[in-house]
């Protein structure tokens, strides 16, 4: 685990940069003004400080569809050439259209960051810590901010400070950023599986996870290829140890089997009718709901309000790793008992198999040879679909010279409690019928036991349930495993699903959750603050109360900075804490209400006759809260949000379009500040902030769900499920 962090760590040096130049370019402005008369030509000034919004804006349109195409690594690649050359070309910049080219430069890297970077840890990141690792990148951000003021403070306090040096002394730490995309970070293993490179992903994620058996991700990161989107049904399983529900051969019949680190059958799980679980209860609520709460935020809502408590008997843990799949007589990919049988891999020996644990080494567990039945070959020889370089080479060439038909995870733990299980299912054509394999998105759910109780009897079951029985919910779709209906040919793979997917409803509700949280976040004015915060003091009269301290007005300004940027980072890192477990959607409720506070401090201060030092106290006080509160919570969940909840398929154009979103709202809030401060004035520009997070506050309230912990293929599900309001909960296969 600790080489992801370390993986997640060197991604963000981009952010860090990102940071730098925010601050060095506040800090600088000030003598770029003096040095090229700027006082009188405000139009050019606004200018360079917005031109690295204008390269992004344009960027970023390109930049998620070309990540589809060439992978996010290369575009990290990118990012760092951009830095080193818009730091050398700073340092010469002999006029001001030099510094124009160079802040052009400087927006090309710092766009692909923005963009790219957290999209790039989402997809390697587990998802019980991958809201840990992205907030990473605001801390970098925030670091980055740091220590550029503290830079550009400490040469403001020389003769003659240098400008070019500030702004220009960023290409030494974009040689570094350059060496680790380079040589040290590996290609997402999810882009890697989406091009047929599952060689390459299955050894990317060996070294991310620190385990040989990366077989259970492995395939859903193949699953998350074909979201089941709106085909998928919400189920309801009782899963209990095996000599409690399998006492019954009727009621066995149909169980998924899961099996333990004993490879045998340690618990099953069985479907049932009745009441349903809490999750599909919920869901049946929210689907049918006319509030103005939207259904996929009580959909999320009601697997994070039914979480098994920590160390709780009712849960996966008591089973280990599991491999599953339902008995159906005519089932041609094998019967259940062997198909949990792990085999290694060709090279392996019988002496590593003996070291390893059951399910460590090999990618998948074959089918043995007896359970082959002609039939089962359908769809799994096409030479389309088992290319070598194949889109999904699940069945290796050796494994196919034996006979060998499927492969089935080893280590179906994917995360947040989450297990990946198959079942055998019927497909009717026509007059045929055909054997099928679903997968199982298994989830268990926390209840008290009179009312697991009365599920139980109310479905028709008689079995103790004193012991280790648990209910659990399950999103049940077609695999993509030895179905030629979703396989496809690598070479078609390649070229993307293209933009109709984007039609897609949820897609579509995705996109509305992520486009707003980005429009949102530039309303609340972040970036009016980021940009002329020295501006805001000085005006306000910290310059003046500081250089009673022998510091110059520019300087006095920088140290409130300085500050300020330092009283981020503990604020971050709590944020970091609690991100995988208040989760993002609650952060982003309790830090707005903070950030309206702050803002209504300085709206009202003026009606009332306070000294000039306290004026300035109060304005410093509140510019520190507001800006350490923003980065805490709005300034970085908006990005983690829009890179977990796009399908691996259109992950990169949809967050181009986030991103792009981004640009725009900020480039129109850093080209009008001045306008709009010269116009309103400071108290009349922070009452439009105030406005603006509180529309926030509410978008988050009715729209956006809670992430945390959720493998990123099962929010895609989600979404998908939920975008239809008013779906008949029993055309999704929901029983209430």
């Amino acid at each position: 685990m600790s080489q992801v962090v370390l993986v997640a760590v060197a991604a963000t040096l981009g952010n860090l940069l990102v940071g730098w130049d925010s601050s060095a370019i506040a800090g600088g402005m000030t003598y770029i003004k003096r040095e090229f008369n700027l006082d009188a030509d405000p139009t050019l000034e606004g200018l360079i400080v917005s031109m690295t919004f204008l390269t992004g804006t344009f960027v970023t349109i390109f930049s998620g569809k070309v990540s589809d195409l060439l992978g996010r690594r290369p575009m990290l690649i990118m990012s760092s050439v951009m830095y080193f050359c818009s730091g050398l070309v700073m340092l010469w910049a002999p006029n001001v259209y030099i510094v124009l080219l160079s802040r052009l430069l400087d927006g090309f890297g710092i766009a692909l960051a923005v963009t790219l970077t957290p999209l790039y840890i989402s997809e390697i990141a587990p998802p019980d810590i991958r809201g840990q690792l992205n907030t990473v990148t605001q801390f970098s951000c925030s670091a980055g901010m740091f220590l550029a003021y503290c830079m550009v403070f400490s040469m403001s306090l020389t003769v003659s400070p240098s400008w070019r040096v500030m702004l220009g002394v960023i290409f030494i730490p974009a040689v570094l950023y350059f060496l680790l995309t380079v040589f040290y970070l590996p290609e997402s293993p999810r882009w890697l599986v989406s091009r047929g490179r599952v060689d390459e992903a299955s050894k990317v994620l060996q070294r991310l996870r620190g385990t040989e058996d990366v077989s259970g991700e492995l395939a859903l990161l193949a699953e998350g290829l074909s979201p089941g989107g709106e085909t998928t049904s919400i189920e309801e399983y009782i899963v209990a140890p095996v000599n409690e529900l399998t006492a019954n051969r009727d009621v066995a019949k149909d169980c998924i089997k899961l099996y333990g680190p004993n490879e045998e059958v340690s618990m099953v799980a069985q479907p049932v009718n009745g009441q349903g679980s809490m999750m599909s209860r919920q869901a049946s609520i929210a689907l049918q709901s006319t509030s103005l709460k939207d259904p996929i935020v009580t959909l999320f809502g009601s697997v994070h309000d039914n979480l098994p408590e920590p160390g709780s008997a009712r849960g996966f843990t008591k089973a280990g790793s599991f491999s599953s799949m339902g008995d159906v007589e005519s089932n041609p990919y094998g019967t259940s008992d062997n198909l949990h049988a792990p085999l290694l891999s060709p090279q392996a020996n019988a002496a590593e198999r003996d070291r390893t644990q059951p399910f460590k080494g090999g990618m998948f567990g074959f089918i043995s040879n007896s359970s082959l039945r002609s039939e089962g070959m359908q769809g799994m020889r096409s030479n389309s679909s088992l290319r070598s370089e194949g889109m999904l080479r699940m069945i290796s060439n050796s494994s196919l010279n034996q006979g060998n038909v499927g492969e089935m995870p080893g280590n179906t733990d994917i995360g947040g409690g989450w297990q990946l299980v198959y079942k055998t299912s019927e497909k009717v054509k026509g007059r045929k019928r055909e054997a099928g394999l679903q997968r199982v998105y298994l989830h268990p759910e926390a209840v008290p036991v009179s009312q697991f109780n009365s599920f139980v009897s109310t479905s028709g079951y008689d079995m103790p349930v004193e012991g280790e029985a648990f209910p659990a919910a399950g999103l049940v779709s077609q695999s993509v495993l030895g179905s030629k209906d979703v396989l496809h040919d690598p070479e078609v793979v390649a070229k993307g699903p293209g933009w109709k997917a984007l039609l897609e409803p949820g897609v579509k509700r995705a996109l509305i959750v992520g486009i707003g949280l980005q429009i949102l976040q530039q309303a609340a004015g972040i970036n009016g603050f980021l940009y002329y915060a020295p501006q805001i003091l000085e005006d306000a009269g910290v310059g003046d109360l500081l250089s009673r301290f022998g510091f110059s007005s520019t300087s006095s300004s920088l140290l409130i900075n300085v500050f300020t940027t330092f009283c981020m980072l503990p604020c971050i890192a709590l944020s970091m804490r609690l991100m995988d477990i208040a989760g993002r959607r609650s952060i982003m409720l309790f830090t707005i209400p903070v950030l309206i506070g702050s803002l209504v401090v300085l709206v009202v201060r003026d009606a009332f006759n306070i000294s000039s030092v306290l004026n300035a106290a109060i304005t410093a006080v509140c510019v520190v809260v507001y800006e350490s509160v923003f980065c805490m919570g709005f300034g970085v969940i908006p990005n983690i949000i829009c890179a977990e909840i796009f399908p691996t398929s259109v992950r990169g154009i949809c967050i181009s379009l986030c991103s792009l979103t981004y640009w725009i709202c900020t480039l129109f809030v850093t080209s009008t500040f001045p306008a709009l401060l010269r116009l309103l004035g400071l108290t009349g520009v922070f009452g439009l902030f105030v406005v603006g997070c509180i529309v926030s506050w509410i978008f988050v309230y009715l729209k956006v769900p809670e992430t945390k912990g959720m493998p990123l293929e099962v929010i895609i599900e989600f979404f998908a499920i939920g975008a239809k309001p008013g779906t008949d909960p029993a055309a999704i296969g929901m029983k209430g």
